[in-house]
């Protein structure tokens, strides 16, 4: 018995030692998963991206238009947005493609939103009755404007989400191809002739989605852009890594594979018909584009039906994003909410005999990598700092985790900032790139852990499915001010 209660505490250390060991081991398994999926994404990227854009750059040679392209009507969604609107509409209405329509929905902006556009685009109320096939809130009133005929302006009561204003827009376009936008957007001239290359080349396909680049210390006059910058707001300048990862690696990756499991709600062009067979944008999620895209991937897939749903890397949106901790924490602990929505709405698709790669991989990978990284991520990090503490891991062990953790993390960036450089040369400045460099680096010592603790959040927040809604937006439009604007 003696000898029994001495090796116990030794019992209990190895016992501990065990745990501790399988638990490094899970985590870095975790982490292999993850990261490599994401290094895997940026591989092919940069090994299709560069071919097409080369193939791609016979649309941009100066040529007529064929008259033989869609007409397209443009959704712009707007809720408080006079600070940010009227250069908005004056980007869209220089955008260089042969027939399209502006629609704003102004929805039930309580500002000076429906004023400001009344006043600088000579608006009039008209008689419009529209079918409305898929459901929002009533409409208050219809405006045309007499200096743009293809501008008119949708007054709605205010529906509480984004969906309700786009079904509000779908519902009264007369084409049958539109783009949702944001009220902070800003175009490339020549991005319709871009989107619509895909509907073009395949009959099938029902919605393209294109790159999105921050708006933010850039600069707008009349409507054009005049300037690219980068932010001098650190928040910022991490946003803009953040998405050129998305959209430069992650998107064009699933692409390759044809498993493309979001359109952003920000840049798409969609086939009208498609998306109200599947009920339009929907009232209850949060995450209403990957929604969508996902809805349409279950009923045109499971139904047999063919269709492609696609992405192209060199039309650009450009958009405003957030610049305080208040403002973007909200906006992640919403995109993470959403996220879980999609998924869970659409559970039907995860390893469904006809999914294919939505089903198979996408899907899989933001339900049991992306999706609960944030779970596993503060975890991890409260149990290397308890176990350090207590002695049951080494400063070693530590050290080496967090080296990976921090080297990956930059490696991926590093990666964004090639395919950006490598394609668009978006940044041609040596000051910029290296900026973005250094944002690679800084971003690792703080930024990348907030948003772990922000997701953690919402995936809190999904689970006691505590109320919801997209709260406010703020917009600076400081791309939109005097200083902004090139000199000389």
């Amino acid at each position: 018995p003696a000898g029994c209660r001495r090796t116990f505490p030794h019992m209990l250390q190895a016992e501990a030692t065990n745990f501790v060991k399988i638990t490094e081991w899970f985590f870095l398994t975790y982490f292999i998963l993850l990261n490599g999926t994401y290094l895997l994404l940026t591989l092919i990227a940069l090994a299709v991206l560069p071919r097409f854009v080369g193939r791609q750059s016979i649309y941009k040679l100066p040529r007529p238009q064929s008259g033989f392209e869609p007409p397209v009507s443009l959704v712009v969604t707007a809720f408080n947005e006079e600070v940010v609107i009227i250069p908005t509409v004056y980007a869209l209405l220089q955008l260089d493609y042969h027939e399209y329509e502006i629609i704003v929905v102004n929805d039930g902006s309580t500002d000076r939103t429906l004023e400001v556009l009344i006043k600088e685009f000579n608006l009039v109320e008209i008689p419009t009755a529209f079918r409305q096939r898929i459901e929002h809130k009533p409409v208050r009133g219809v405006y045309q404007s007499r200096k743009y005929p293809s501008l008119r302006i949708i007054d709605k009561e205010n529906g509480g989400c984004k969906a309700d204003a786009a079904n509000a827009g779908i519902n009264g376009a007369r084409y049958g191809l539109f783009m949702p936008l944001d009220a902070d957007t800003i175009l490339n001239r020549d991005c319709l002739m871009l989107m619509v290359q895909p509907f073009l080349l395949n009959p099938d396909t029902v919605g393209v989605g294109g790159n999105v680049r921050i708006l933010n210390g850039c600069g707008v006059l009349g409507g054009t852009l005049t300037r690219i910058g980068l932010p001098k707001n650190w928040l910022a300048l991490f946003q803009v890594l953040e998405y050129s990862r998305a959209f430069l690696t992650s998107r064009v990756g699933w692409n390759h594979i044809d498993s493309l499991p979001l359109i952003s709600g920000a840049f798409g062009l969609f086939n009208k018909e498609a998306v109200i067979s599947v009920g339009g944008y929907s009232h209850t999620s949060l995450g209403e584009d990957m929604d969508l895209v996902l809805r349409m991937h279950r009923h045109f897939r499971l139904n047999h039906i063919p269709y492609r749903i696609d992405f192209v890397a060199d039309p650009v949106c450009w958009t405003e994003v957030p610049e305080t901790y208040g403002v973007l924490r909200k906006q992640r602990v919403r995109w993470q909410r959403g996220l879980f929505d999609c998924l869970w709405e659409n559970r039907k698709l995860l390893f469904h005999p006809r999914s294919r790669g939505v089903g198979w991989l996408a899907f899989p990978f933001l339900l049991f990598l992306e999706g609960i990284s944030p779970i596993i991520e503060v975890i991890g990090l409260v149990f290397f700092i308890l176990t350090l503490a207590i002695g049951l891991s080494t400063p070693e062990t530590v050290l080496a985790f967090t080296m990976l953790s921090f080297g990956t993390g930059f490696l991926l960036s590093i990666g964004g900032i090639l395919i950006e450089e490598l394609t668009f040369r978006t940044y041609p400045r040596t000051r910029d790139l290296l900026m973005l460099v250094l944002g690679a680096v800084v971003e690792n010592f703080g930024y990348r852990q907030l948003n772990s603790i922000w997701r953690l959040e919402g995936t809190i927040k999904w689970l006691l499915r505590t109320e919801s809604s997209w709260g406010v937006m703020t917009r600076s439009g400081g791309w939109t001010d005097p200083e902004n604007e090139p000199t000389g």
